[in-house]
């Protein structure tokens, strides 16, 4: 089945190029570490997914771009088709002269109703070309105006054009100090009508990645590029081609259903984050070596603590003991209580590994078997010259602490009516910034009493 990504805004199209162009380079690798025939498979699985074969040999990415300013979206086309690898088509963007001036009222209120029908028009046209349609994978910023206002809008009308397809998006949480004055309101807004039209939402938090760079990568002076590559690897380790437990000798073949439909088994709980072990740059590559158990230690602890990498991790974190029927404000301090886990694992020796720690019943909800809440992944081929790499993908409490934080900002400036002129000009109202906050305090009191 093949995935339409939507790439939305500034921030949504610069990281899904970083996407598509992480696909591209990981199938060309001769580094896969597995035989031939199962590396045509993983090569063929991927294509089918994310690009169409084009008479000229160049895969061509399923993608819409969406912008309000044409400056990024022309960038991104000429980096995709002088890369020689792949390309976007030609006919799928569609971008206007003026952005929304990180305004969510003008993006969701003025650009989206105003653009809608040319945009459906694009989209429909590449899930045509599908042979089966798997769903649809957007990618947005929830703070600034064309890809969080204008993204809510469209996630919205693709949610009632395609009622029964998946809509996963992905967003990127901004800065905790920020470059936007509304960027908190934003955010609510954005968070709360995407909870209504989304499967579930795949969240990066920019100053998570950020650490990721300095951190573990070494890099001096940061730029997007980094840290958009480094959001990329991580989507990339999800989203390549792997074997599901149940599932045979093939490959998934429905990527989006069987990423959603362990992960969100209620649709009170749709907050999804995401973590990669081993990160590195890649000269330092060939003098590591990482053992199963090794990563997986580290990968369960950071999943109990919260942790963001895999540095600096708090190992004094435990679950609480079995049988301790906590009330969830009892249990143990930065505990973090899952509803559920999946575990990709690709490279070498993979079938050997044990995922019993994961299995634990401590770690997870009560109203949840253990059995249904994890699941596991697994392909000898090796992901990005990774001999050996771990992925993690995870509905429970990590989101808690960013979410609590931005809305109780938003609702500090709202108390005092601050900037709220701009977006009752564009037709938002008082009661439209209570209904959000209210969807979203009913969220945050969901995953606290986990």
């Amino acid at each position: 089945m093949s995935i339409v990504t939507v790439q939305l805004g500034q921030c949504g199209n610069q990281i899904g190029h970083e996407v598509f162009s992480a696909l591209c380079s990981d199938i060309r690798g001769t580094h896969g570490l597995c035989s031939q025939k199962e590396n045509e498979s993983y090569q063929d699985s991927c294509k089918e997914r994310f690009f169409c074969q084009e008479e000229s040999g160049v895969p061509v990415a399923r993608a819409v771009l969406v912008d309000m300013e044409p400056k990024v979206i022309s960038q991104t086309l000429s980096m995709a088709a002088s890369s020689g690898h792949w390309r976007y088509n030609s006919h799928s963007h569609f971008c206007q002269k003026q952005g929304s001036g990180n305004n969510w009222a003008n993006g969701y209120s003025v650009h989206g109703p105003r653009h809608k029908e040319a945009i459906l028009n694009l989209v429909q046209k590449e899930a045509e070309k599908c042979d089966r349609l798997g769903g649809f994978f957007t990618i947005m910023s929830v703070a600034g105006g064309t890809g969080s206002g204008l993204g809510a809008f469209v996630t919205q009308c693709l949610r009632d054009a395609f009622p029964s397809s998946f809509i996963l998006n992905h967003v990127i949480w901004p800065y905790g100090t920020g470059e936007v004055i509304v960027q908190n309101y934003n955010s609510v807004l954005t968070l709360a009508h995407l909870y209504h039209s989304a499967d579930a939402l795949l969240v990066h938090e920019n100053d998570a990645i950020h650490k990721i760079c300095a951190q573990l990568m070494k890099i001096k002076q940061i730029s997007f590029p980094d840290v958009n590559q480094v959001i990329a690897h991580q989507l990339g380790s999800v989203f390549q081609p792997a074997h599901s437990a149940g599932g045979g000798s093939g490959y998934s073949r429905n990527p989006l259903g069987d990423l959603l439909e362990p992960l969100v088994p209620h649709p009170e709980f749709r907050l999804l984050g995401l973590r990669n072990i081993p990160q590195m740059p890649e000269s330092s590559l060939p003098f590591s070596t990482f053992s199963w158990p090794g990563l997986l230690r580290h990968l369960r602890q950071m999943l109990i603590a919260k942790a963001q990498m895999e540095e600096g991790i708090d190992w004094q974190v435990r679950p609480p003991p079995p049988g301790s029927s906590m009330p969830s404000t009892n249990k143990p301090l930065h505990f973090n209580t899952s509803i559920a886990n999946l575990v990709i694992l690709r490279g070498k020796d993979v079938h050997s590994v044990d995922l019993g720690s994961f299995r634990d019943p401590s770690l997870y909800t009560s109203w949840l078997n253990p059995q249904d809440a994890f699941n596991a992944w697994k392909t000898p081929r090796a992901f990005n010259k990774y001999e050996k790499s771990a992925s993690l993908v995870s509905n429970s409490q990590f989101l808690l602490k960013p979410l609590d934080s931005i809305v109780g900002k938003a609702w500090n400036m709202f108390a005092s009516k601050a900037y709220l002129h701009q977006y009752t000009k564009f037709g938002i109202q008082e009661e439209d910034f209570l209904d959000c906050f209210t969807t979203l305090e009913q969220v945050i009191s969901s995953y606290t009493n986990l």
